[in-house]
């Protein structure tokens, strides 16, 4: 049975789990038309999707911790999925990481994560999260907006100047309820 809960110092190796490869099926494409946001998908043929993997982070413990709020889902005292949470200037909590082991993909753990993030947010005085995801990443930006997340903004310019150039980065929101 999976628990979710709140990571303190004597688990703090618990915040750095391994990223692992997800794939790149698509694309989507946000509009902004008449102060509305919307957007389309552009799919991959087969033999077009590829695989992704971000490099491990090797989180700092006592870094973080000044400013940020850890959550994890786990499978007896296995960490395999992690939320990490920080403090925003904004009425929004910025939801920093999210992941969750490729063995664990597909039992609703991070929305399970998403949710106690949710919680989490609003005990802070925050009106919901926010975060953002590579518009070529389809598999996490279709995961926000079926987790509640609406399109907030787009940014254009992040990757300018990078071999990521072609990449834009598209910004979600949600609230939490009761905010």
């Amino acid at each position: 049975m999976i628990t979710i809960k709140l990571i303190d110092s004597t688990h703090k190796k618990d915040i750095n789990i391994k990223n692992e490869p997800f794939k790149l099926f698509g694309r989507i494409i946000p509009s902004y038309i008449k102060e509305q946001w919307s957007y389309t998908i552009e799919r991959l043929s087969e033999e077009a999707v590829t695989k992704m993997c971000f490099p491990d982070e090797n989180y700092d413990w006592d870094t973080l911790a000044k400013n940020s709020v850890f959550v994890g889902a786990y499978d007896g005292e296995q960490c395999v999925g992690l939320a990490i949470l920080q403090q925003a200037m904004m009425k929004y909590m910025y939801l920093y990481d999210l992941k969750v082991n490729a063995d664990y993909r597909g039992r609703h753990i991070g929305t399970m994560l998403i949710e106690k993030s949710k919680e989490v947010a609003l005990e802070q005085g925050y009106h919901g999260l926010f975060t953002q995801g590579q518009d070529n990443n389809l598999g996490a930006c279709l995961f926000y907006l079926n987790n509640g997340f609406v399109i907030g903004g787009l940014d254009t310019n992040v990757y300018r100047g990078t071999p990521q150039e072609e990449k834009k980065d598209i910004y979600f929101y949600c609230e939490a309820a009761g905010a």
